[in-house]
């Protein structure tokens, strides 16, 4: 459990700006950046749940100009990316507010990379590949889990390789992000248990990555309390904005604890899933978590005992492997709680689609902080005890 203080970490995070009605603020911010013309990124179903609306009044009382880009798909492509920086360029823009989930937000972000350097967005992929900085960003998020308003990766689906790839670099951290629970007042029992399942993987994965330290640990911990202890009633509750609130600060923790100390072999196996399937992706991380905890386990004993305790479960008087059973069942009664239920099998995978999922997992970046060092024919084997 015990770290050396003296090993090097680093921790990056936009201004954050956190509280009901904040989205309000968006065209303050915006004109301290001196922008003339701003692109706003959304999607047809945040447009129709009224955000947009208030974003376009702030910037129209600070009487800034905009253009609307909304054709983001749940899983944000590379045409996509392309055709928003096209608009970028062709309404001479000069800064980028995102409103939505995280394909809005990453979406974006990937706009930013290809306004400034020109090239294809296809080029970026990998960790630290961006060399000139991205227009001013903010980022309003309307679900509570995605986390990408306030972390170093972007996430974009390849439709043309059936694969989804990371950029990750602090050059995407956004300038500012405006988080605002009552934006997630409009999602529906699915997308919350989705984004909340991701915000506690995330937390999870942070805390066990072998880039975790005394930076990302608080933050890991405080989202597993903040996300353990009030989704079920969240969901039960849609409309009780102090819960919302909980949630909204959880998944923001956990997005400064895993931008920060990366993640593993959940989110490694769920992008190379989703991109294959164009699966929800809380969805594709629920179906693998308690699979993948139970692979990680016995190479970070302590550091699971501690998750375990902070979810809740009583640990005196038990074994390791004990410990580890009650984790594992404890995250499966959990998800079930919040509406997941389905295997693997049940979301569309065969078993001759897993040597596919497995290569393309060894390639994310997410593997590399993984608390047990694996191969392709482990990935193989946790994907197939999840069928």
């Amino acid at each position: 459990m015990k770290r050396s203080i003296s090993e090097l970490r680093k921790f990056v995070s936009p201004e954050i700006v956190f509280g009901a009605g904040c989205r309000h603020r968006a065209g303050h911010f915006v004109s301290t950046f001196g922008a003339a013309k701003v692109l706003i990124v959304s999607d047809p179903g945040v447009q129709a749940a009224g955000w947009v609306t208030d974003i376009e009044e702030s910037l129209q009382e600070q009487g800034i100009d905009y253009h609307l880009f909304t054709e983001v798909s749940p899983n944000p492509r590379v045409e996509e990316v392309m055709h928003g920086a096209e608009t970028y360029k062709l309404h001479n823009c000069t800064a980028i507010v995102a409103i939505g989930g995280g394909s809005p937000m990453d979406c974006a972000k990937a706009i930013g990379i290809v306004a400034a350097h020109g090239r294809s967005i296809l080029e970026f992929e990998g960790v630290d590949t961006i060399r000139l900085p991205s227009p001013p960003l903010i980022l309003i998020p309307t679900t509570a889990g995605t986390s990408a308003d306030v972390s170093q990766f972007v996430i974009i689906s390849n439709q043309q390789e059936r694969m989804k790839f990371s950029i990750v670099s602090k050059a995407v951290v956004p300038d500012v992000a405006l988080i605002d629970p009552e934006t997630t007042l409009t999602m529906d029992p699915f997308l919350a248990a989705c984004t909340g399942i991701d915000a506690l993987v995330h937390a999870i994965e942070a805390f066990v990555s072998v880039g975790s330290g005394p930076l990302t640990d608080t933050h890991a911990l405080e989202a597993m309390r903040l996300i353990g202890g009030n989704l079920v009633e969240m969901i039960a509750n849609p409309h009780d904005i102090a819960l919302r609130e909980q949630i909204m600060l959880g998944s923001m923790q956990a997005g400064l604890a895993f931008s920060n100390a990366i993640l593993g072999a959940v989110h490694a196996m769920s992008h190379s899933l989703g991109g294959y399937l164009d699966l929800p992706h809380g969805q594709c991380n629920a179906a693998l978590v308690e699979h993948v905890v139970a692979f990680n386990y016995s190479s970070a004993p302590d550091r699971f005992k501690v998750i375990a305790q902070t979810l809740g479960i009583d640990c005196r008087g038990l074994t390791s492997e004990q410990v580890r059973t009650r984790l594992v069942n404890h995250l499966i009664e959990f998800k079930q709680a919040v509406g997941f239920h389905d295997s693997l099998g049940e979301c569309g995978v065969n078993r001759a689609d897993i040597p596919f999922l497995s290569r393309h997992a060894m390639t994310d970046p997410c593997i590399l902080t993984n608390p047990r060092t694996s191969n392709q024919r482990d990935m193989e084997v946790v994907y197939a005890e999840a069928l």
